[in-house]
């Protein structure tokens, strides 16, 4: 793991430090470990990818999930050292104190911050300017993987949270209903965000990139708090596990989405504007 302070250069340095984050996790018994195994099996399969020449530039896809990676991986430092990171990661990260939410909205928090935040911000440093439409299929590449993985982790959930299938009662499974947040809809606003940013400064980006995280912040208290469906969700969690290490077990065995079928909801996707 590179020492504290200092950027990861490669996702093999990704890999062993999100290894490190859940090994603390599941010593401490913390929640942080629970985005954490999910985040280490997208970056997996990101590494499987450009090993396979799954993307259009590897080589461009490696720097985007590293720079993307180290956005978390530097607010999870901050957080640990008792500091200050961004609004959406502060959120997210003081939520995992707390036993209330669902295992669920703990991956959506994480989610929420690190994609509608952290990835336009990755994207725009990495593809500047006019280079910034050739990352568009690569981009949507890896946002299929996470929404692809999101789809297994939901199912596998069912171990330790028998009555996750409530939520399809409830429209939780659904785009923007209980927990008003899709990873199809944060991948679009991510893309946009970055185009805003893409053709500016780097040190004009302080001002949207501060109202963002507002924004991304206010989203997450909506993760959090959904309203009068929030009585549902007690409901769910009531027979939820409690242990922290089994359900971190439960997410280091998801499986990882096979890359044909990515590739193939990617295609299925652009179809309509190609």
């Amino acid at each position: 793991m590179p020492p504290a302070g200092r950027q990861v250069e490669t996702i093999t340095d990704v890999l062993e430090t999100l290894d490190a984050i859940i090994a603390d996790a599941m010593e401490e018994g913390s929640r942080v470990g629970y985005f954490a195994a999910i985040y280490r099996k997208m970056t997996a399969k990101v590494a499987e990818g450009i090993e396979a020449r799954f993307f259009d530039d590897g080589e461009r896809m490696e720097r985007l999930d590293v720079v993307f990676a180290d956005r978390y991986l530097q607010a999870y430092e901050a957080f640990r050292a008792g500091g200050s990171a961004t609004r959406s990661w502060a959120r997210a990260f003081e939520a995992t104190a707390s036993a209330r939410p669902l295992i669920l909205q703990h991956l959506l928090m994480g989610i929420n911050a690190h994609i509608n935040l952290d990835l336009g911000i990755a994207a725009a440093e990495i593809a500047p300017g006019p280079a910034l439409p050739d990352l568009r299929r690569d981009f949507d590449r890896d946002n299929e993987i996470i929404a692809s993985l999101m789809g297994e982790v939901a199912s596998d959930l069912a171990a330790v949270s028998p009555w996750i299938g409530l939520l399809d009662r409830l429209g939780g499974r659904h785009d923007d209903e209980v927990i008003r947040f899709s990873i199809e809809s944060a991948r679009s606003a991510a893309w946009r965000f970055a185009v805003e940013l893409a053709p500016l400064a780097r040190e004009d980006w302080g001002g949207p990139i501060g109202a963002r995280d507002s924004s991304v912040a206010r989203l997450g208290g909506i993760v959090l708090n959904p309203g009068w469906l929030s009585l549902g969700l007690l409901v769910i969690r009531a027979r939820e596990s409690t242990d922290v290490r089994r359900v971190i077990d439960v997410l280091n065995a998801v499986e990882g989405p096979d890359l044909g079928v990515v590739e193939a909801r990617v295609r299925q996707e652009r179809a309509p504007s190609d």
